[in-house]
C-alpha cells in the first residue's frame, strides 16, 4: 500500500486528468455549437435563394419549346439554369459588358442603395456589375408597363423616369438608382409602370444572367458548408482517443 503522499499525488493527478477532460469536453461543446450555427447559416442561404431557384424550375418547363427553336442563335447564357450542379454552373459563361470606372461605381452603389438587393454578396454584385449592358430610351418612351412579365433589372445611369400604379403617380428617379427588381426577385409581375421624362441611359441585367449568378452562389456555399460539417474535427478526435 502506498504512503499517503503516494495517495495524494494520484489523487492530483486524477484531479487534472478530470480538468483536462472537462476542458475538452467544453471545447468539443463549443465546436459542436458552431456547427450548429453553420448549418443555422446554411438554412438561411438555402431560403435565401429558393426564391430564384424554385421560380427558374417552373420557367423551365414552360419555355423549353422556346428554347430549343433559339438554342443555336444564342451564346453564354442559352437558358435559365436547369440542372442545379455545382459543375454545370461554374462552366456557364456569363456575358461581360466593358464600362467606365464611373459607370461601374455608380451600379454598385446603385445596388447597395436598394432595399431588395443591398444585401447581396460583393463578389455577386461584381458579377452582377460586369454583366450590365447599356440601354437607352427616348423621351416619353414606357420602359415598363405595370402588369407585364418581368425580365430586366435596370441601374439608371443618366436621365429622369416617372413611376406610376394604377395612374397615380409614385415617383421620379434619376440616376443612381434600380428599378425593376421585384420582378426578377419574387418571380411576379410588374408592380408598377415607368416611363422616360427625359432622354435616358440605363444599365440592365437580364433574369437568366441574374439567376444563374444568384443559383452558383448559393450551390458554392451549400457545398463548402456541406464539405466543412463531413469534416471530424481535432476536437473530437481528442476526445475520443482520451476516452
Amino acid at each position: 500500500m502506498g504512503t499517503l503522499r503516494d495517495l495524494q499525488y494520484a489523487l492530483q493527478e486524477k484531479i487534472e486528468e478530470l480538468r483536462q477532460r472537462d476542458a475538452l469536453i467544453d471545447e468539443l461543446e463549443l465546436e459542436l455549437d458552431q456547427k450548429d450555427e453553420l448549418i443555422q447559416r446554411l438554412q438561411n442561404e438555402l431560403d435565401k435563394y429558393r426564391s430564384v431557384i424554385k421560380p427558374a424550375t417552373q420557367q423551365v418547363h414552360k419555355q423549353k419549346d422556346l428554347q430549343e427553336q433559339h438554342r443555336t442563335k444564342r451564346q453564354a447564357i442559352s437558358a435559365e439554369p436547369t440542372a442545379f450542379d455545382i459543375q454545370d454552373l461554374s462552366h456557364v459563361t456569363l456575358p461581360f459588358y466593358p464600362k467606365s470606372p464611373e459607370s461601374k461605381d455608380l451600379i454598385k452603389e446603385a445596388i447597395l442603395d436598394n432595399d431588395f438587393m443591398k444585401n447581396l454578396e460583393l463578389s455577386q454584385i461584381q458579377e452582377i456589375v460586369d454583366c450590365m449592358y447599356p440601354v437607352e430610351y427616348g423621351k416619353d418612351s414606357c420602359i415598363i408597363k405595370e402588369g407585364d412579365v418581368g425580365s430586366l433589372v435596370y441601374v439608371m445611369e443618366d436621365g429622369k423616369v416617372e413611376v406610376t400604379k394604377e395612374s397615380l403617380k409614385l415617383c421620379t428617379m434619376g440616376p443612381g438608382k434600380v428599378f425593376g427588381e421585384l420582378a426578377i426577385l419574387y418571380n411576379c409581375t410588374r408592380t408598377a409602370t415607368v416611363k422616360t421624362l427625359t432622354n435616358v441611359k440605363l444599365w440592365a441585367i437580364d433574369r437568366q444572367c441574374f439567376q444563374t449568378i444568384m443559383m452558383r452562389t448559393g450551390l458554392i456555399k451549400h457545398t463548402e458548408y456541406m464539405e466543412f460539417l463531413k469534416r471530424p474535427t481535432d476536437i473530437l478526435h481528442k476526445y475520443i482517443i482520451i476516452f
